[in-house]
């Protein structure tokens, strides 16, 4: 199972997310883009979420005003897939609490950071949701110390400055 991109694509076809596990040219990516989000957006909800693209799979699943899009190889397993996707969604859902799509505009790179947790190499990583929200969170409070230890240095600068 690999997963080749994962895309997070709103209603109106805006690219909210983007992920690539494998080497494309701008244009390539921007075509793929420009095909798949048109071709899944217009689907109705009573359709299979599974549509055939060019040799490979596109597996989709929509949360709310959201498409969560993956396109994979030809054999590998569908429903695994959407496993993989809701996967990810319980988890924006727990660290965001309840994620809606202006979380992940305005949040994008904690979106990225819960997503690299899951998947390495377009491959499942993490199964556990606890597992990935702790390292989350680690990265978070670390982070978090190291943007207070820089405004303190700061701070004792301008003051050695007076």
């Amino acid at each position: 199972m690999s997963i080749k991109f994962f895309l997070l694509v709103s209603r109106q076809g805006k690219v909210r997310l983007a992920k690539w596990f494998n080497t494309l040219s701008i244009k390539e990516r921007a075509k793929i883009i420009r095909d798949v989000s048109s071709l899944v957006i217009t689907r109705k909800p009573k359709m299979c979420n599974f549509v055939e693209y060019k040799g490979e799979k596109i597996v989709y699943r929509r949360y709310a005003s959201l498409f969560f899009v993956c396109g994979i190889e030809q054999d590998d397993n569908e429903l695994i897939i959407l496993e993989v996707i809701h996967k990810f969604v319980e988890c924006l859902d727990k660290y965001f609490g309840n994620v809606c799509e202006l979380d992940l505009i305005f949040n994008f790179e904690k979106a990225y950071y819960v997503m690299e947790e899951l998947l390495l190499a377009g491959e499942l990583q993490e199964s556990s949701k606890t597992n990935v929200l702790s390292a989350v969170l680690a990265g978070d409070a670390e982070s978090e110390a190291d943007a207070q230890q820089d405004s303190l240095q700061k701070l004792v600068g301008s003051v050695k400055k007076r």
